[in-house]
């Protein structure tokens, strides 16, 4: 029995930090895309850099629990993206954003708790 409350206890554990860290990213993104859609390039590198800032520390703590490849989807999509701001390619940076929040949002519904899940 203390196993399994553990069990459960976990899982509530790993599903909120998932659900915070991923509405967290998810903001950030959301916020880079506008500054790019507004081309303004200061505000953009502003926010690239907290946006990396957080990912980091999300990132390390996320790898525990879940899989490498979906994680390595979303530090792709930054990355591409910091590239086409730096060449000033703000198209293809909101498109890589974009990439990046449908990545995020998989993630959470994929590790959600339900019964779709369960079987």
């Amino acid at each position: 029995i203390c196993i399994i409350i553990l069990i459960i206890w976990l899982d509530i554990l790993t599903q909120n930090y998932t659900k915070t860290s991923t509405i967290e990213i998810t903001e950030c993104l959301s916020e880079l895309k506008k500054e790019i859609e507004d081309k303004s390039l200061e505000n953009a590198k502003e926010k690239l850099g907290e946006l990396d800032k957080k990912w980091d520390e999300k990132h390390d703590k996320l790898a525990y629990y879940i899989e490498h490849d979906e994680l390595e989807k979303i530090d792709t999509a930054i990355v591409s993206a910091k590239t086409y701001i730096e060449t000033e390619d703000y198209s293809s940076a909101a498109t890589e954003l974009d990439v990046g929040k449908f990545v995020l949002e998989h993630i959470q519904r994929k590790y959600a708790f339900n019964l779709v899940n369960v079987f």
